[in-house]
Formats: structure tokens, C-alpha cells, sequence
């Protein structure tokens, strides 16, 4: 299954798909039928493109610009007559050469990158349809689109009919409606005449740094955010969490609500889902897991068991631009019972709301009003590869994990910090300093890597999550740090 994704990686096939799928073939008559501008465009976006692939292919580390020569180093300024289209065009192709290329071989820097072609096609329809979705009316089909998605995923995790969700933009703002959910159920004058009692929520002290957000938007306030302790992986310690909401009962405060977490942003840990369920219906809280960086193994029937439990949750989040390689942003939430998106999220406005149908109506169940399309591309892909398709992107991902931590264990100059079951590979290179590695790295454009920290140790954090990579790019990783640390002065 996996030599399909390698011929779709190029945005070049999905660009040709589209313009074939929306009857714009430019070496088709009916070009003739779209508006001139219209005509130039798509010739200039199909340039524009394959610039950044062949930059991607020859420079796939973009030169950093200094933010202090930023705007002395590119035309960036906004003028009071327009541009004309040889400075404007020179200025685009500038600018892509600049932009850090987050689909090449050599980024490893963020929890998300790569391309797959079936996902970006579904991204440049939606902007060609450029549907809002908070309405059957004005989106139509492409509602459809977005509920059997989440209809799915909530068969796939055992949620019961009644559930539901939508999608957010992003990670946080998805943590940000599951602990906003919570806080409506357990006091539902909150909504009308604000929170008069002290509220408390929990989560690991590695957990995303949004729930602290979270708390401070909900009026709950940060102070209330109790930290979990974590073992060695980062995984959160279910005895530590039953005591702290134990505490806060007995000090006459309300706990309302527990984030776990599948994928911790710096190890990749999963927390116990099971274990943690168990305390809160002890003391019955709403437990959400945040699933957005690692959320995607429920496709897998490998990894799927780092999720036992997720059924006793109350809300799943999941960023399908992460695992699943869709286009920024893909973020989605689901909760147990629908009846808490609309408590938390539904207003009546008449002159939006026209046709009767409120299960097509996404705006009552929305964190937004006007909400883009971002449903679509994940349906091209899903629809075009199957659940197995997804399943072979999420393996590859820890096949690759593994690949490294190998390479890393059977190397006498490398010290391993990571662990099986996650894709987020930390180590160290020699005595060099992880900041010093990654920075000079990126300043020299080599690679793009970040580091991290955990229990007082810093070290290089490499993710396995972009989509293109194969098992030599994970060994020229390593040989070009290698290479790079033995002729530098570091």
C-alpha cells in the first residue's frame, strides 16, 4: 500500500487533478470561458509551484533571513498603487524561496509535513468552492462531507448514536470546546451568569500548554489548573491525579474536568486512558483526550491499543494535518453526547439559520460562525486510499520512530532519552549542546530539527511525522549531523 502515497507526494498531481476535475485543462478550449485574470493565474500558480518543488528537491533548507534584515531582504511593504506583475511575480518566486519548506526530506521540525496529492487536491477544491460550512444551505453536499467523517471516527472509538463533534481551528481551540463542554454540564449558570464558585481541572505537567489558555478563556483561571505528576515516559500518574481531585473535594472546590493526553508534545507519550477513566467516574468528571498529535492510532490496528479506553471518554480530538498528513489546519472533535455542542455552541440567528434540518446546520454545533472547508481534504484522501490507506501512513510513521532509535542505540556517540510506541525521537550527539546543534543546523541550512526538554534534560527532539520520508532520509539525518558536527567548530 505504501508505493501509492509515494506517487502522490508531489503537488504537482494534485494540481493537474484539480484543474481537471473543475474543467480548467490549459490546453482546453473551455480555458477560453474563464475570465482573463483568471486564465493568468493558473498559469502563474502552476509556475509558482513548480519552483517550490524543484526548491524543495534542490534547497530543501530554505536560507534563514534574519528578522532584522526581514523586510530589507524582500519587497514585503503594501503601496499605494499596485505593483506590476514582473515585481510581483519576483517578489512570490522570493518569497518561496525563503519560506521554510515544510514538505522536504530534511524538516523534522514540527509535529506536522510532507505532502500527500489526494489530501492537497481536497484542499484546492475547497478553496475553489470556497463553501462556509455553518449551513446546509450555503454548503450543501459538503456538509455531508464533514458528519460522515465524524460519524465514522465516532463508530471507530465506540461512541454511542448520540454522538457528535465538529471541526475547530486547531488543536488548542478543540482542548479549548472539550473543557468549555465540561464546564456547562457541571454548572450550567455559567453560560448565563458566569462561574461564582472555584472550578478545577487537571492535566500532566507535559501536557499541552492550552489548557492553561483554555482555563484562563473559560473564567476558571489559570491558578486552577492542577499539574499531574508523570513517571520517566511523561505518562501521567493515575494515583497523583486521584489525590490532587481528592484534595480539592475535600478543600470544598468543584473538579470538572481531566485532559489526557495520546501523543505529549515533546516524548510522544500516551497516557493511561483506561486507568484514568476509572478515577474520574469515581469522582465523576468530564475526561477529554487529546489526541491531536498522536490521536490518528485509532486507525491503526497495530498502535490502536495506546488508546485502550477511549471509549469511557467524554470528548477525542484528533489533527488529521499531523499523523494523517492532510494540509494545515485539520483539527476535529468529538464528543460522547451532541447535546453538549449545541448547550455550548448553539444561538438562534434567523437570518442565517433558513433551512430546518439543524443536524445540516454545523453553525449550531461550531465554535465559529464563518468556518472554512476543512472537512474535504481529508475526505479525498480517505476516500481514495480507504482506512487502510490511513493505517499505512500511522505505521510507516513508527516504523520509521523505530529505524532511528536503531540507528541511535547501535551508535556509541549518541545518547537515546525516547522510548518504543512514540514518534518523537530525543537524543543527544556526543557533548554538544542540543540548542547549539539545532540552531546551527537551521542557520547553516542542513536541517530543520527543534529540541526539547524534559525532567531538567535537554536533547534533540526528530518526529517521524512527515509523510515523505523513507528510511534514507532518517540515515541522512543522522550522517548530516554527523558531517556537519565534524567540520564546524561547535
Amino acid at each position: 500500500m505504501l508505493w501509492r502515497f509515494q506517487y502522490e507526494l508531489l503537488i504537482f498531481e494534485g494540481i493537474f487533478i484539480i484543474y481537471r476535475k473543475i474543467g480548467i485543462n490549459l490546453q482546453n478550449a473551455k480555458i477560453s470561458e474563464l475570465p482573463h485574470f483568471m486564465q493568468n493565474d493558473l498559469n502563474l500558480f502552476t509556475e509558482l509551484v513548480e519552483l517550490l518543488i524543484s526548491e524543495e528537491k534542490n534547497n530543501p533548507v530554505a536560507t534563514p533571513i534574519d528578522t532584522n534584515k526581514l523586510y530589507s531582504t524582500l519587497d514585503l511593504q503594501l503601496n499605494d498603487e499596485p505593483s506590476i506583475d514582473k515585481d510581483f511575480i519576483s517578489t512570490l518566486k522570493d518569497i518561496i524561496k525563503s519560506t521554510p519548506k515544510t514538505a522536504s526530506t530534511s524538516f523534522f521540525n514540527q509535529l506536522f509535513g510532507g505532502r500527500i496529492g489526494r489530501a492537497t487536491l481536497g484542499d484546492l477544491l475547497a478553496v475553489m468552492l470556497n463553501n462556509s460550512m455553518y449551513t446546509y444551505k450555503v454548503a450543501g453536499p459538503q456538509v455531508g462531507i464533514e458528519k460522515i467523517i465524524l460519524r465514522t471516527i465516532c463508530d471507530m472509538i465506540k461512541y454511542p448514536e448520540s454522538a457528535d463533534g465538529t471541526f475547530a481551528p486547531g488543536g488548542s481551540m478543540s482542548n479549548y470546546m472539550a473543557v468549555l463542554m465540561a464546564r456547562d454540564k457541571y454548572n450550567p449558570l455559567a453560560r448565563t451568569k458566569g462561574i461564582s464558585n472555584t472550578m478545577t481541572l487537571y492535566t500532566s505537567e507535559v501536557s499541552h500548554y492550552s489548557i492553561a489558555k483554555n482555563a484562563s478563556f473559560i473564567g476558571v483561571g489559570r491558578h486552577q489548573v492542577r499539574t499531574v505528576k508523570t513517571n520517566l515516559k511523561g505518562e501521567m500518574l493515575v494515583e497523583d491525579l486521584d489525590a490532587k481531585i481528592s484534595k480539592d473535594i475535600e478543600n470544598g472546590y468543584q473538579p470538572f474536568f481531566v485532559n489526557a493526553t495520546a501523543g505529549t508534545t515533546v516524548l510522544g507519550a500516551f497516557d493511561n486512558v483506561e486507568a484514568i477513566s476509572k478515577v474520574c467516574k469515581k469522582h465523576d468528571v468530564w475526561l477529554h483526550l487529546d489526541g491531536a498529535y498522536c490521536g490518528a492510532v485509532i486507525f491503526s490496528d497495530t498502535y490502536k491499543h495506546l488508546v485502550k479506553g477511549i471509549e469511557h471518554t467524554d470528548s477525542f480530538s484528533v489533527n488529521a494535518h499531523k499523523m494523517l498528513g492532510t494540509p494545515l489546519s485539520c483539527s476535529i472533535i468529538v464528543t460522547k453526547d451532541k447535546k453538549h455542542l449545541y448547550e455550548s455552541f448553539s444561538n438562534e440567528a434567523e437570518y442565517l439559520y433558513q433551512t430546518n434540518d439543524d443536524d445540516f446546520n454545523l453553525g449550531k454545533t461550531s465554535l465559529q460562525c464563518g468556518r472554512r472547508n476543512d472537512a474535504l481534504k481529508l475526505w479525498t484522501l480517505w476516500k481514495s486510499v480507504g482506512s487502510k490507506g490511513l493505517k499505512t501512513i500511522v505505521d510507516h510513521q513508527f516504523k520509521l520512530a523505530e529505524i532511528a532509535r536503531n540507528y541511535i542505540n547501535n551508535h556509541p556517540d549518541y545518547t537515546l532519552y525516547s522510548f518504543e510506541n512514540s514518534i518523537s525521537v530525543c537524543f543527544n550527539y556526543k557533548n554538544i549542546s542540543a540548542k547549539t546543534l539545532c540552531t546551527s543546523l537551521y542557520e547553516a541550512s542542513r536541517l530543520m530539527v527543534g529540541f526539547g526538554n524534559f525532567k531538567d534534560q535537554n536533547f534533540v527532539r526528530m518526529v517521524t511525522i512527515n509523510t515523505v520520508l523513507k528510511e534514507k532520509d532518517i540515515l541522512n539525518f543522522f550522517k548530516t549531523i554527523e558531517n556537519f558536527a565534524s567540520s564546524t567548530d561547535l
